[in-house]
Formats: structure tokens, C-alpha cells, sequence
């Protein structure tokens, strides 16, 4: 069995979102996705629209996800990977190179992102829409 292990905020959820999850459970058999929690998210310097459960649940009910676990802090990434087993460490490619590291620990890709969605976007969006 190849566990894949996948992390991020998840707030928002759009294609983006799916897209990345489909294909990083593609790449094995067992998908976990790790998000932040929100009190690291404050660490961060970010805030989610949804709280951590509700992400969690939302995440939970998707059919490529067989795990959701909680982020606390940058460093527990090695951590999880030994943990749980994993494979294969899936992110965005605009972190490429940032997490290299974990080579030493598993297989590493950055996955291209969907073109024209992001929760960054969503959020500017709705901004504009307000004005």
C-alpha cells in the first residue's frame, strides 16, 4: 500500500482543492491531508472562514480522503511522515523546493496548481462584489 500525504488550510473549498486531491490520491492508495489548524493558521498570520472541524468535516467527506490530521506547526512534517508511514509528500508547485528535505524520508512532488482558482482569489473576489 503507498500512503500519500498532502497539506494546507482547505478553507473555501473549490476545483482547485478537488483537483489537487484527486490526483494525489491517484499517485497511491491511502490519502492523508494534514490542515492547518487555527491556531497555527494565527501563527501564520492567517485566518479561515471555516473553523478547524468544519474543515475537517467538509475534507472528511470527500471521496479521495481516507485521513485528516491537524497541522500545528511547521516542523511536524518529518514527524508525520514516519508516523504514518508515508510514501509520498504531494503540495502545490508554487512550494516547490520548500520541502526537499523530506527526500530523506520519502518521495517529494509539486504538483502544477489549477489555473484561475485560488481561495485568494475567492476571497478578492467577493470583495470586489461588496463595493
Amino acid at each position: 500500500m503507498k500512503t500519500v500525504i498532502t497539506y494546507g488550510t482547505f478553507d473555501l473549498l473549490h476545483a482547485g482543492h478537488i483537483n489537487i486531491l484527486r490526483r494525489a490520491k491517484e499517485m497511491g492508495d491511502y490519502l492523508i491531508v494534514a490542515i492547518s489548524s487555527d491556531e497555527f493558521n494565527a501563527l501564520k498570520g492567517k485566518k479561515a472562514y471555516y473553523s478547524f472541524e468544519d474543515r475537517k468535516m467538509i475534507l472528511e467527506a470527500i471521496k479521495y480522503v481516507d485521513k485528516v490530521i491537524p497541522e500545528d506547526n511547521w516542523e511536524q512534517k518529518i514527524e508525520d511522515v514516519q508516523k504514518y508511514n508515508v510514501d509520498l509528500f504531494v503540495m502545490g508547485h508554487d512550494w516547490e523546493g520548500k520541502f526537499d528535505f523530506l527526500s530523506d524520508y520519502c518521495e517529494v512532488c509539486y504538483l502544477p496548481r489549477t489555473e484561475g482558482i485560488s481561495t485568494t482569489k475567492i476571497k478578492e473576489d467577493l470583495k470586489q462584489v461588496q463595493r
